[in-house]
């Protein structure tokens, strides 16, 4: 009898002891969900107002949102860094600018980071930048106060050099498969992100987009023939830096660099069509190339990364013998790949050009830069949105690409290569430079 009594009491204290868990220890959880990623806040409308005292920026969010503020300088510039947000407003958003703005741009900087960069008609203060949360029906504001200031007080403010810091990260390079010799090719779709490029803003069209299609299909069609390693600096909508574009094909091993392009000329210029290929030269070959190179230059800048400490690219190689070499296997692929898209496409009449693009300075991967040609023009425009068109152009350029390595002769050195007896004094210019790092293949 005591021990069933016993049992009893034991078996009533566990049932207490479970009650207990249940009641503060499983109950509170009970019907709760995973937790689940925020979705990105959509912009959906953006304005200016003020004068040339003291500016106002509004952007309305689906969402409040986080964000950093800071000032950059020569040109003067506000940035604006707020989490992943998607941006629905119309491409000519921020062409028209008011007060202190002359103009605005935004986008993905980076995987997870948009950016919103105020060009600016003088030096400013950043008075305030914050949120307002959603309330009576009125969607969350982003809201930027500028006010006038002199250069002094605007330089004591201004941002440090955000090169290391502030860089979007680079795109990571593929290791070859183990045993695959088939020769890498990088596409390397022109802008993206908050780097629209070319915007023909009656149709709402953008650089950025067109060239990534057109980047895709070649990237398919390459992959299909079996014969290539094809990659791609990007294949998104998202920012990439000049720098980081030239340093992916390098560290990737690229036999061959394209970069798609689309222009676009001033309203007085519209009657001007047809593609261009470009190759790398210290002196522009006419009034044209310098404008476009110095025009693409500046794409780091417009997004707003200060590189005022960017060390001078390549120039103590640039007479270096490798140089030279990759210069004249970039310059006999421009040739083939004008002669096979000349069947699918028209070019200008001058199809052939050079300028310094600074992302053709790779010293050791033969590089193009091909403009297909110009959103400016009714005519370009309605052939490099059609897929016909992009369809044919790939084709071609995919024939050029056999070509051209079909030309070159059973166990020749790969273009570009750098001879191991020329790597201690590769990079030294006839000034007697310091010698740049000679690239190392993997």
């Amino acid at each position: 009898m005591k021990w069933r009594d016993a049992m009893i009491g034991s078996v009533r204290a566990l049932l207490v002891l479970a009650f207990l868990v249940l009641v503060f220890l499983v109950l509170p959880w009970a019907g709760r969900q995973p937790a689940q990623a925020q979705e990105p806040a959509v912009a959906t409308d953006a304005r200016l107002a003020g004068d040339g005292e003291r500016t106002r920026l509004v952007v309305d969010l689906s969402r409040a949102v986080p964000l950093g503020a800071f000032t950059l300088a020569d040109p003067y510039r506000v940035v604006v860094d707020v989490p992943d947000v998607i941006f629905t407003l119309p491409a000519s958003a921020g062409q028209e600018g008011r007060g202190l703005v002359t103009a605005y741009r935004f986008g993905l900087f980076a995987p997870g980071k948009a950016r919103i960069v105020l060009d600016l008609s003088g030096p400013v203060t950043i008075d305030k930048a914050f949120v307002l949360e959603p309330m009576d029906g009125q969607p969350a504001r982003l809201v930027v106060d500028l006010v006038k200031t002199d250069r002094p007080t605007f330089l004591k403010h201004v941002a440090a050099p955000l090169r290391s810091a502030e860089e979007p990260p680079a795109p990571k390079s593929e290791a070859s498969a183990a045993g695959d010799t088939r020769p890498v090719i990088v596409i390397d779709p022109g802008h993206g992100g908050i780097d629209s490029g070319a915007v023909n803003t009656a149709f709402g069209v953008t650089e950025k987009d067109v060239v990534l299609a057109i980047g895709r299909l070649l990237h398919e069609k390459l992959d299909r023939t079996g014969h290539y390693r094809a990659l791609m600096t990007r294949n998104d909508d998202t920012f990439v830096a000049l720098g980081q574009r030239v340093r992916f094909a390098r560290e990737s091993g690229a036999r061959l660099f394209i970069s798609l392009h689309a222009d676009s000329l001033s309203a007085r210029d519209g009657g001007v069509r047809g593609g261009t290929i470009y190759t790398l030269s210290d002196r522009a070959s006419d009034a044209e190339a310098q404008r476009l190179a110095d025009s693409e230059n500046k794409a780091d800048m417009i997004v707003g990364l200060d590189l005022s400490d960017e060390p001078a690219d390549v120039a103590g190689i640039l007479f270096d013998l490798a140089q030279r070499e990759t210069r004249n296997f970039s310059a006999q692929f421009a040739r083939t790949l004008a002669g096979n898209v000349s069947e699918a496409a028209r070019l200008h009449k001058s199809p052939l050009k050079s300028a310094g693009f600074k992302v053709l300075k790779a010293p050791d991967v033969p590089s193009v830069l091909f403009e297909l040609g110009y959103l400016s023009s009714a005519k370009d425009l309605e052939l490099m949105t059609s897929p016909d068109w992009q369809s044919n152009v790939t084709d071609a350029m995919v024939a050029a690409i056999e070509a051209y390595f079909a030309a070159q002769k059973p166990g020749e050195a790969h273009p570009g290569a750098m001879p191991a007896s020329m790597d201690r004094t590769a990079g030294e210019s006839a000034g007697g430079a310091k010698p740049a790092p000679a690239a190392i293949r993997p």
